[in-house]
């Protein structure tokens, strides 16, 4: 099973900028706050596997956004739905062109990774805070937590675990 992660409004607030190259939460907390919480309700289903939706790994790279998570976390890390060789390069201005992919909705960048990734890719959830141009019909495949409150909300929580009990067929 995957699952897809965001950063901002799931695992601290969604009030990370970047300072000087490095991530700064600007509210009250730490970055990764509710990391914790995610461990444990991932530990009963060790076959979870995370590929990063977040715009830190554009931003950062892969490994830097990735390496800012727990050990427990980063070991299930299994990929990201942007990667590097998605930039597209214009001809004209030389420069590096990523706004095709700035303008999918999250929703859309996930369906892009889950086509590429074929069957293996079939049983997935997304926990994210943005729910905007999301399928409906697969709406119950997205844990929308609250941009201020990510998984401290005892109500994401929960419904984290239905439907993790639910696509591990218990």
């Amino acid at each position: 099973m995957i699952l897809f992660l965001d950063y901002d409004g799931v695992l601290h607030p969604d009030a990370a900028y970047l300072v000087n190259g490095r991530p700064e939460l600007h509210a009250d907390g730490e970055l990764f706050m509710w990391a914790p919480v995610l461990e444990g309700i991932l530990r009963p289903y060790p076959d979870v596997r995370i590929v990063l939706s977040t715009s830190w790994v554009r931003v950062l790279g892969f490994s830097r956004a990735r390496d800012y998570l727990s050990p427990e976390l980063r070991a299930r890390v299994i990929g990201a739905t942007w990667h590097s060789a998605m930039r597209r390069h214009s001809e004209a201005s030389h420069r590096v062109d990523e706004s095709w992919f700035n303008a999918l909705s999250r929703y859309e960048q996930i369906a892009r990774y889950i086509v590429r990734g074929g069957p293996r890719a079939a049983n997935w959830i997304a926990v994210d805070d943005d729910a905007d141009g999301w399928d409906e019909r697969l709406r119950n495949r997205l844990v929308k937590t609250d941009e201020e409150l990510g998984l401290s909300s005892l109500d994401a929580q929960e419904e984290l675990r239905i439907v993790l009990r639910e696509l591990a067929g218990e």
